[in-house]
Protein backbone atom coordinates (compact mmCIF):
# COMPACT_ATOMS: atom_id res chain seq x y z
CA UNK A 1 0.00 0.00 0.00
CA UNK A 2 3.05 2.53 0.63
CA UNK A 3 3.55 1.84 -2.88
CA UNK A 4 0.60 2.74 -4.67
CA UNK A 5 0.62 5.97 -1.99
CA UNK A 6 4.28 7.01 -3.25
CA UNK A 7 3.63 6.38 -6.68
CA UNK A 8 0.27 8.65 -5.86
CA UNK A 9 2.22 10.98 -4.30
CA UNK A 10 4.75 11.34 -7.57
CA UNK A 11 2.04 10.96 -9.55
CA UNK A 12 0.73 14.17 -7.78
CA UNK A 13 3.83 16.22 -7.41
CA UNK A 14 5.17 15.42 -11.22
CA UNK A 15 1.30 16.81 -12.06
CA UNK A 16 1.80 19.89 -10.01
CA UNK A 17 5.12 20.13 -11.29
CA UNK A 18 3.77 20.18 -14.42
CA UNK A 19 1.05 22.45 -14.03
CA UNK A 20 3.54 25.23 -12.91
CA UNK A 21 5.70 24.79 -15.89
CA UNK A 22 2.69 25.07 -17.62
CA UNK A 23 1.49 28.24 -15.82
CA UNK A 24 5.50 29.44 -16.08
CA UNK A 25 5.17 28.73 -19.89
CA UNK A 26 1.86 30.90 -20.16
CA UNK A 27 3.17 33.53 -18.30
CA UNK A 28 5.84 33.75 -20.56
CA UNK A 29 4.22 33.96 -23.67
CA UNK A 30 2.36 36.25 -22.28
CA UNK A 31 4.97 38.90 -21.17
CA UNK A 32 6.85 38.39 -24.71
CA UNK A 33 3.41 39.08 -26.60
CA UNK A 34 3.01 42.32 -24.22
CA UNK A 35 6.71 42.74 -25.52
CA UNK A 36 6.47 42.22 -28.74
CA UNK A 37 3.01 44.80 -28.60
CA UNK A 38 5.16 47.74 -27.27
CA UNK A 39 8.14 46.98 -29.81
CA UNK A 40 5.31 47.21 -32.48
CA UNK A 41 3.95 50.48 -30.66
CA UNK A 42 7.23 52.28 -29.54
CA UNK A 43 8.41 51.69 -33.69
CA UNK A 44 4.82 53.13 -34.78
CA UNK A 45 5.31 55.73 -32.75
CA UNK A 46 9.16 56.79 -34.20
CA UNK A 47 8.21 56.35 -37.19
CA UNK A 48 5.53 58.74 -36.31
CA UNK A 49 8.05 61.25 -35.06
CA UNK A 50 10.31 60.73 -37.48
CA UNK A 51 8.05 62.08 -40.14
CA UNK A 52 6.68 64.64 -38.26
CA UNK A 53 10.05 66.10 -37.54
CA UNK A 54 10.90 66.15 -41.56
CA UNK A 55 7.63 67.85 -42.74
CA UNK A 56 8.58 70.35 -40.16
CA UNK A 57 12.24 70.73 -41.37
CA UNK A 58 10.53 70.87 -44.95
CA UNK A 59 8.21 73.89 -43.43
CA UNK A 60 10.82 75.81 -42.03
CA UNK A 61 13.21 75.60 -44.87
CA UNK A 62 10.30 76.52 -47.37
CA UNK A 63 9.96 79.47 -45.12
CA UNK A 64 13.12 80.72 -44.97
CA UNK A 65 13.56 80.23 -48.98
CA UNK A 66 9.85 82.60 -49.20
CA UNK A 67 11.35 85.20 -46.83
CA UNK A 68 14.72 85.34 -49.35
CA UNK A 69 12.96 85.38 -52.31
CA UNK A 70 10.24 87.87 -50.95
CA UNK A 71 13.24 90.32 -50.21
CA UNK A 72 14.80 90.17 -53.91
CA UNK A 73 11.49 91.11 -55.26
CA UNK A 74 11.83 95.02 -54.91
CA UNK A 75 15.12 94.28 -56.33
CA UNK A 76 13.50 92.32 -59.55
CA UNK A 77 11.06 95.33 -59.51
CA UNK A 78 13.88 98.12 -59.28
CA UNK A 79 15.11 95.87 -62.33
CA UNK A 80 11.72 95.91 -64.64
CA UNK A 81 12.17 99.92 -64.07
CA UNK A 82 15.17 100.17 -65.33
CA UNK A 83 14.13 98.16 -68.52
CA UNK A 84 11.34 100.31 -69.07
CA UNK A 85 13.49 103.74 -69.41
CA UNK A 86 14.20 104.37 -72.94
CA UNK A 87 17.03 102.68 -74.36
CA UNK A 88 20.05 105.20 -76.63
CA UNK A 89 21.66 103.09 -79.27
CA UNK A 90 24.45 100.61 -77.71
CA UNK A 91 23.51 101.11 -74.45
CA UNK A 92 26.02 98.72 -72.77
CA UNK A 93 24.08 99.28 -69.47
CA UNK A 94 20.92 98.14 -71.01
CA UNK A 95 21.92 94.95 -71.76
CA UNK A 96 23.83 94.16 -68.66
CA UNK A 97 20.67 95.07 -66.71
CA UNK A 98 18.69 92.75 -69.19
CA UNK A 99 21.10 90.06 -68.46
CA UNK A 100 20.90 90.59 -64.58
CA UNK A 101 17.20 90.57 -64.52
CA UNK A 102 17.23 87.32 -66.74
CA UNK A 103 19.35 85.41 -64.79
CA UNK A 104 18.10 86.51 -61.21
CA UNK A 105 14.22 85.41 -62.70
CA UNK A 106 15.91 82.29 -64.16
CA UNK A 107 17.17 81.56 -60.13
CA UNK A 108 13.74 82.04 -59.14
CA UNK A 109 12.21 80.21 -61.54
CA UNK A 110 14.13 77.09 -61.33
CA UNK A 111 13.15 77.81 -56.69
CA UNK A 112 9.64 77.37 -58.37
CA UNK A 113 8.62 81.18 -58.13
CA UNK A 114 5.98 82.03 -60.83
CA UNK A 115 5.02 85.51 -61.94
CA UNK A 116 1.32 85.87 -61.66
CA UNK A 117 -0.58 86.64 -64.68
CA UNK A 118 -2.94 89.60 -64.44
CA UNK A 119 -3.45 91.45 -67.58
CA UNK A 120 -6.38 90.17 -69.35
CA UNK A 121 -7.74 87.63 -66.85
CA UNK A 122 -10.27 88.28 -64.14
CA UNK A 123 -9.76 90.28 -60.93
CA UNK A 124 -9.18 87.73 -58.22
CA UNK A 125 -8.25 89.35 -54.51
CA UNK A 126 -6.38 86.29 -53.56
CA UNK A 127 -3.94 87.18 -56.00
CA UNK A 128 -4.36 90.42 -56.88
CA UNK A 129 -4.53 94.07 -55.36
CA UNK A 130 -6.87 96.19 -56.84
CA UNK A 131 -5.01 99.62 -56.64
CA UNK A 132 -7.49 101.75 -58.87
CA UNK A 133 -11.04 100.96 -60.70
CA UNK A 134 -11.13 102.30 -64.45
CA UNK A 135 -13.88 102.90 -67.29
CA UNK A 136 -11.96 100.63 -69.91
CA UNK A 137 -14.62 100.72 -73.01
CA UNK A 138 -13.74 97.34 -74.96
CA UNK A 139 -13.06 95.13 -71.38
CA UNK A 140 -15.42 93.41 -69.56
CA UNK A 141 -16.18 94.43 -65.71
CA UNK A 142 -13.68 93.33 -63.33
CA UNK A 143 -11.09 92.40 -66.14
CA UNK A 144 -7.45 93.16 -65.58
CA UNK A 145 -6.48 96.16 -67.81
CA UNK A 146 -2.70 97.04 -66.19
CA UNK A 147 0.00 95.93 -63.95
CA UNK A 148 1.58 98.46 -61.62
CA UNK A 149 3.45 95.82 -59.35
CA UNK A 150 3.97 92.26 -60.68
CA UNK A 151 2.67 89.12 -58.24
CA UNK A 152 4.22 85.53 -57.47
CA UNK A 153 3.86 82.34 -56.11
CA UNK A 154 6.09 79.89 -54.52
CA UNK A 155 4.49 76.78 -55.53
CA UNK A 156 1.09 77.04 -53.74
CA UNK A 157 1.92 80.08 -51.58
CA UNK A 158 1.41 83.76 -52.64
CA UNK A 159 4.54 85.49 -52.31
CA UNK A 160 3.17 88.99 -52.93
CA UNK A 161 -0.18 90.10 -55.18
CA UNK A 162 -0.19 91.59 -58.19
CA UNK A 163 -1.07 95.67 -57.68
CA UNK A 164 -3.38 96.32 -61.17
CA UNK A 165 -5.87 98.37 -62.43
CA UNK A 166 -9.46 96.79 -62.79
CA UNK A 167 -11.89 97.79 -65.55
CA UNK A 168 -15.31 99.47 -64.18
CA UNK A 169 -17.98 98.82 -66.73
Amino acid sequence: MNDIQNDSGERASAATAEDAQDTAREELQRQRDQFYDLLLRKTAEFDNYRKRIERERQAVTEAAAADLIEDLLPVIDNFERALEAPAGEGDVYRRGITLIHDQLLDVLRKRGVEPIEAVGHDFDPNLHEAVTYEPAPGHRDGEVIGELRRGYTLGDRLLRAAMVKVAKA
